[in-house]
């Protein structure tokens, strides 16, 4: 399943390019996969938190909450089928990656991008419109293999038709629009909860076609990029798509880049086999060993299930709502301060930070819901009630500009040039996969683990944070040509695995054969 072509070397030189109009309309129509994605993410925890809808679709879990008697604090949401809901999404989502690398691949960047907003408009119809659980599923998958589609596709458009020198922001722009997505959800929740009748669910979930139709319109608006019109053989469509979005004729130098790029990505028959080989561990190891930590920092348990944990906690049904609005107003802003901040202090640092500030407050929330929420008892009060708030926003703000948008960055940096695509399929279905895995089991584990859940994520908290200080290198500016010599052979530990670094990928290589040449290809 290879992730959807190639990606261009950077050679360490600055090809000329402006910053025109149609690169930043097109990246942020583009972004919107990432506003369709936040938006599924939060809306699920909102309306799962509606009497209504828990009445209609899931009265057992409805009868457990309105029941002071039959429940506990922690297990009036433990429904494996309401946690099915939210992650069926996910699922679909890892299934869908398999078959969006191969047309991100053979049919381009835009039209994957409309496939997925297609996806997407025909899942929220379902759901909108949803009058059995099985309904409600099917609308889910459907909005899964939309989510599969958009993040196959969607951040290597930005990476391809981004100028270098703003590539990293342009990069982080989809992880924006993604705490935006949820943000949205969460006022739409908020306001929905509201309407007499109950049916505010439907509104909630019927809303999501808006960032679905920017998404399809977007993708009938954009061009496709230079990079895969070039891997398909279109080279003098490249070139004029090149020439546009750069906004200058002096385009050669980096259109015969991207044309020796394409060459030296279709060389490499077998990047799956590639990328298991010893030269290519360092980078395997940390793409998997970051999705799974940023999984298990708990963040995704908290923005699906925040309206849900807030009435966990005892707070009211619209006071859960407005308190996790607040929590998504702080993801947004602090996703921006990563934007400003992430080639400036670098990586390392951002996530080291990032681990004691979500460290202190996972465990002082552990300890207050500890003394405080009981099974049949909630004391918790309006200070406590604040404090726990202000905690959760602490440890949101701290994920949004590290763990948020680096676990998918220093991955895209890092991979060489003939396993980036192998690379990046594989970053997609692990971060899928535990996606899937904690939105399936954390209502169970709440109800099971109780406070101790943030004793939990803050001991992963704990072990990631090492992973970061003792084997995660720097990267900052540092071109991905030179990753090798810079970073990998000069690191302590990775350097082990680059004894055979130099001549391996020709073992590989398979495009020169009796003599053809592969650019012939072209």
């Amino acid at each position: 399943m290879p992730g959807g072509g190639f990606v261009a070397p950077n050679s360490g030189v600055e090809f000329e390019a402006k910053i025109t109009p149609i690169v930043i309309v097109s990246c942020i129509m583009a972004a919107t996969g990432g506003l369709m994605f936040g938006y599924d993410v939060g809306v699920s925890g909102g309306v799962t938190s509606m009497q209504p809808f828990l009445k209609k679709f899931f009265p057992v879990v409805y009868r457990r909450t309105n029941d002071p008697n039959i429940n506990s604090n922690y297990c009036k949401y433990d429904n494996q089928g309401l946690q099915l809901f939210t992650s069926s999404l996910y699922l679909a989502g890892l299934t869908a990656t398999f078959f969006a690398s191969y047309t991100t691949r053979r049919l381009g960047r835009r039209l994957t991008m409309l496939m997925a907003g297609v996806f997407f408009i025909v899942g929220v119809v379902f759901n909108a419109a949803a009058q059995d659980l099985a309904m409600l599923i099917i609308g889910r998958i459907l909005l899964g293999c939309g989510v599969g589609f958009a993040n196959q596709a969607v951040p290597l458009f930005l990476s391809e038709i981004a100028p270098t020198r703003i590539r990293g922001g342009l990069n982080i722009l989809f992880q924006l629009n993604v705490t935006i997505g949820i943000l949205f959800a969460e006022l739409v929740n908020y306001g929905t909860n509201k309407i007499k009748g109950g049916w505010g669910w439907r509104l909630s979930l019927g809303l999501a076609g808006i960032p679905a139709l920017l998404l399809f319109s977007g993708a009938l608006l954009v061009v496709d990029t230079p990079n895969s019109l070039i891997e398909r053989g279109h080279l003098d469509e490249g070139k004029a798509v090149l020439r546009k979005i750069r906004g200058t004729d002096n385009i050669e130098p980096e259109f015969l880049e991207l044309v020796e790029a394409s060459r030296i990505a279709k060389e490499v028959k077998h990047p799956f086999r590639n990328l298991l080989q010893r030269r290519n561990r360092p980078q395997l190891v940390i793409a998997i060993a970051l999705q799974i930590f940023q999984q298990f920092t708990g963040i995704n348990a908290i923005m699906f299930y925040a309206p849900v944990l807030f009435n966990t906690l005892g707070f009211g049904g619209n006071a859960s709502l407005y308190s996790a609005v607040i929590t998504g107003a702080i993801n947004v802003l602090s996703t921006i301060v990563s934007i400003y901040s992430v080639d400036k202090v670098g990586r390392r640092m951002l996530l080291l930070e990032a681990g004691i500030q979500m460290f202190f407050s996972q465990v002082v929330i552990a300890i207050i819901l500890g003394i405080k929420v009981k099974d049949h008892s909630n004391s918790l009060g309006h200070g406590y009630g604040v404090l726990v708030v202000i905690m959760i926003c602490t440890y949101v703000s701290s994920f949004a500009w590290s763990w948020g948008p680096l676990g998918w960055l220093i991955p895209s940096e890092t991979f060489p040039l003939e396993t980036r695509s192998a690379g990046q399929s594989v970053t997609v279905c692990v971060n899928l996969l535990f996606t899937f895995v904690i939105a399936q089991a954390f209502l169970s584990m709440l109800c099971h683990m109780k406070f101790g859940i943030f004793f939990f994520f803050s001991s992963w908290v704990v072990i990631m944070s090492f992973f970061v200080l003792f084997l995660l290198p720097e990267t900052k500016n540092v071109p991905i040509e030179e990753m090798t010599d810079r970073v990998w052979r000069q690191h302590w530990f990775w350097k082990r695995y680059m004894d055979d670094a130099d001549g391996g990928v020709e073992m590989e290589k398979n495009g020169q054969i009796n003599g053809s040449d592969a650019t012939s290809k072209l």
